[in-house]
């Protein structure tokens, strides 16, 4: 008779005796949840009250508002009637972030990619954090080295781009002066946002899967190859996001720009004359002086930025989760 042996079977697991009163984790992740939500709530809460008072003191002053709101030129609530508008500021602000953005944006990506895919480690790790501690310097410190060295060095800048390309309208300077002219602000803006940029960019280019860079490399691809086809690709998003981020800063800069500007109620598109002025700009260099109504105006202008902010970060969603089901679908 053959003999049988018998199934091998794991030992039971060992129970875990748990002292009276102690949670199995259930409750913990309840918790959890409960303060997840609460804390998006509050923020809903946080934004919702913010606009109701900017909201309530803007219908105040526009009420009270001689002139239109939004195209008038001037800027004089304390006049008898009052007249004021955003037309100057809501250029302004455009104008210099617009030239902020096109300067910071390719450059802070260059030096990402430099960091996360040319430099060696050695240089990579101290250049790294040069980029993330430029971030954190206050405004005040470039709105000061803005004013006693960028404003003095670029006046031969403004005479070889008036003389070069003032074709172009736009870099034709027909009143000279000194460099507080809106192209000095959009280049203190780049200087202030590029670490910011450059820095969540670098971050989300080290993400990018190895396999895809190994991948690409086995295929024969050149190292700019396998940035141009898997690195980039991949953190185009991000990319996009650290650029609303730096533009979010741009748009509401206001010591340094006071600083470096030279504040006017004209609109020109001739980047390189003195003037302009830009929403945060005007804010701080009238509230002090401004009564009730002013203060009123000053907040509905501030409102305008918070919806114009909202609007930017809004169109950088989209964007995103455009690219994000354009991708899926791909995939």
């Amino acid at each position: 008779m053959a003999s049988t042996t018998p199934i091998d079977t794991p030992p039971p697991a060992p129970r875990v005796h748990r002292p009276s009163g102690t949670s199995t984790g259930r409750a913990g992740d309840k918790i959890f949840s409960g303060l997840s939500k609460g804390s998006g709530i509050l923020l809903l809460v946080v934004m919702a009250a913010i606009a109701g008072f900017l909201t309530y003191r803007a219908v105040i002053a526009i009420s009270k508002d001689e002139g239109n709101f939004l195209t008038t030129f001037d800027w004089n609530p304390s006049a008898n009637p009052p007249v004021f508008g955003i037309a100057v500021l809501l250029v302004g602000t455009i104008v210099s972030s617009i030239i902020a953005m096109a300067i910071a944006v390719p450059i802070a990506v260059g030096i990402a990619l430099f960091i996360s895919h040319y430099a060696p480690r050695r240089l990579a790790a101290p250049l790294a954090y040069v980029v993330d501690l430029l971030a954190a310097v206050p405004s005040i410190v470039y709105g000061i080295w803005g004013a006693l060295f960028l404003v003095p060095y670029l006046d031969g800048l403004n005479l070889w781009l008036d003389h070069y390309f003032a074709w172009t309208y736009l870099f034709d300077q027909t009143q000279p002066g000194v460099a507080r002219n809106m192209l000095t602000v959009g280049i203190l803006l780049a200087i202030m946002i590029l670490p910011i940029v450059t820095s969540v960019s670098r971050e989300v280019f080290l993400q990018v899967p190895k396999m895809n860079e190994e991948a690409a490399l086995a295929l024969g691809a050149t190292r700019w190859e396998v940035i141009r086809l898997s690195v980039l690709p991949f953190g185009r998003s991000g990319v996009i996001s650290a650029s609303m981020l730096g533009l979010g800063r741009a748009l509401g800069e206001t010591i340094a720009v006071a600083t470096v500007l030279s504040p006017s109620y004209l609109i020109s598109l001739h980047v390189l004359d003195p003037g302009g002025g830009t929403f945060a700009q005007n804010i701080v260099a009238k509230f002090d002086e401004a009564n009730e109504l002013g203060r009123d105006a000053l907040i509905a202008s501030g409102l305008v930025l918070f919806i114009l902010t909202l609007l930017v970060n809004g169109a950088a969603r989209l964007i995103i989760a455009r690219r994000k089901e354009y991708s899926g679908a791909n995939a």
